[in-house]
């Protein structure tokens, strides 16, 4: 039981920092980012790319493969997600749903759908003793760094002035505005670093998982179910949601595996049913 919990937590780092990046996309923006899945794909097939065609090792790929795709992100964001926003959320809706099918069909028709080999860091092969059981030093790294990731956007966000001004856009935009803080220049660096972190999880992902085109599609309905559960716009609740899904979903498939596909939405639902605002969410969201 113990080491599937740990698999938990494992896979619901991926789902903390992909919930992170929306979650700050979304109380900025109030943009639902449906191209975020394809954006961690992206991470995961950068990683592949660095390593293939200029034999950049996996520890400079973690580093330079979210800074670009989060400098896309923020080119992205001022060419057209600023543009739609102002019109009906639908548009921007759209847009990102076309722009995630596009930029899968695009790396499908150069890769193909098979799953690209991606090997470990050798400094990581091996596993590690924890006391009761041995696990993969990679899971085990996977693990800590997104920890450290999420504490560490959480002092930026909570202990520095430039963090609570964005944390106060994100979730008081309107109140923010009328203090006189100018919400508008923070929304491209805050739009990149949401993407960021999606590339950096991607990045993260590619040793452990199969890199094809579809990776991101499959696991953005989950996020969007962890985010809905910590609440829309709640940057706390978006990783407390993820790392709980995770250990939900393992313990799910541990003991009651005939529902293993449907345990993240049965969650939702009793949460929805108990908060329809999401466990840290605002009624203003919500409304």
């Amino acid at each position: 039981m113990l080491q599937q919990a740990f698999n938990g937590l494992v896979g619901g780092s991926f789902y903390a920092l992909l919930a992170l990046g929306l979650a700050v996309i979304f109380g900025m923006l109030g943009v639902v980012n449906l191209a975020h899945g394809a954006f961690y794909m992206l991470g995961a097939f950068g990683a592949f790319i660095a390593l293939d065609a200029f034999g950049l090792n996996f520890w400079v790929a973690l580093v330079l493969v979210p800074l670009l795709l989060g400098v896309a992100g923020a080119v992205l964001e001022r060419l057209f997600v600023r543009r739609l926003t102002p019109l009906d959320p639908l548009y921007n809706f759209l847009f990102t749903f076309g722009l995630a099918l596009i930029l899968q069909d695009l790396v499908r028709r150069e890769y193909g759908v098979n799953s690209q080999p991606y090997p470990r860091p050798p400094e990581l092969a091996g596993t590690v003793d924890l006391g009761l059981f041995t696990y993969p030093a990679y899971q085990v790294f996977v693990l800590a760094v997104s920890a450290l990731m999420c504490v560490a956007v959480w002092v930026v966000l909570t202990r520095t002035r430039v963090g609570m001004i964005v944390r106060a856009a994100t979730e008081r935009p309107e109140l923010t505005r009328a203090l006189g803080i100018d919400v508008g220049r923070w929304v491209t660096p805050v739009f990149g670093f949401g993407i960021a972190l999606a590339a950096f999880a991607g990045v993260l992902a590619a040793p452990m998982r199969a890199v094809n085109p579809l990776m991101g599609a499959d696991l953005i309905i989950t996020v969007f179910a962890v985010v809905v559960i910590g609440g829309l716009g709640s940057v706390f609740g978006s990783v407390a949601a993820g790392f709980a899904v995770g250990l939900v979903s393992a313990l799910g498939n541990l003991y009651v595996p005939a529902l293993s596909q449907i345990t993240v939405f049965i969650l939702m639902a009793a949460v929805l049913l108990w908060r329809p605002a999401g466990l840290f969410g605002r009624e203003e969201a919500y409304r």
